[in-house]
């Protein structure tokens, strides 16, 4: 007879509680929290360089201050994005003036964070800053359409402003954005906003490639619309902090270990 062949075991499952899953880290310490947000900023901002996301002194990015009221992180005036590092951040207050830092700060780009910031107290992070495709769909003022499943994340949690507004009023920045995680901004572009620092940056890429997807489909045809229910029921899995931050972890690595393989969109 001919011999039998002997079994192969079945690879036993890794219990899920011995799977590593990262989450949000809380610091009880000020200071720590403080040095965390600070190299997740200066960490954002270098992504955002890297995927051109950057037009001459314009674009900012703000973190609020865990401690000090009224003060918030953001980038110099005048400084790539590219190079900025934890040190080269400034702590400005609600008025645009410097408490900590060597540099200035573009105080009339600023009062538009300090706007969003004050009207939203559980923001922790706001993003404005110039990416091509938000640009163009900003032109076009029209908001982010269910097309595809990324852009369901902001299936009515968005809002557009409707009229061209200079950063001279930046309280009606703040009115327009309301509780939503992003605004589009006619003819300016986008900005967003969340209770991370990378919760709030990857809803600026998201909504960036969002955008790109839709003229893209727009250009080729007529895009077919994801429907109301199938849409909220997507927004509420993934358009969450919690997702976004988690979404977000990938390209925090390639910019935390210095890599280069972050492509631009345009």
């Amino acid at each position: 007879m001919p011999e039998q062949p002997v079994p192969v075991p079945v690879p036993v499952p890794v219990p899920v509680d011995r799977l590593a899953f990262e989450m949000p880290p809380v610091h009880a310490d000020p200071a720590r929290e403080r040095a965390y947000r600070k190299e997740r900023l200066a960490g954002a901002l270098r992504l955002l360089g890297r995927l051109g996301y950057e037009d001459g002194v314009a674009g900012h990015v703000s973190a609020r201050d865990p401690e000090f009221e009224d003060c918030y992180w953001v980038n110099p005036f005048g400084r790539a994005f590219a190079g900025l590092g934890p040190e080269d951040l400034l702590l400005v207050d609600g008025d645009g003036r410097v408490v900590r830092g060597g540099r200035r700060v573009n105080q009339l780009a600023f009062a538009v964070h300090a706007a969003v910031h004050r009207a939203r107290p559980a923001v922790v992070a706001v993003v404005r800053t110039q990416a091509p495709y938000g640009r163009a769909l900003a032109c076009l003022g029209e908001l982010l359409a269910p097309v595809s499943q990324e852009a369901c994340a902001f299936y009515e949690d968005h809002a557009l402003l409707d009229e061209y507004a200079g950063a001279e009023d930046p309280a009606r920045v703040a009115r327009a954005l309301g509780p939503y995680k992003a605004l589009v901004l006619r003819n300016r572009g986008l900005l967003t906003v969340g209770g991370s620092v990378d919760a709030a940056v990857w809803w600026f890429v998201a909504a960036e490639r969002a955008a790109q997807v839709q003229l893209i489909a727009r250009a080729a045809g007529k895009p077919v619309l994801i429907d109301h229910r199938s849409a909220v029921a997507t927004r509420e899995r993934f358009g969450n902090d919690l997702a976004a931050w988690a979404s977000y972890q990938p390209l925090w690595q390639t910019v935390a270990r210095g890599g280069e393989s972050v492509a631009s969109t345009s």
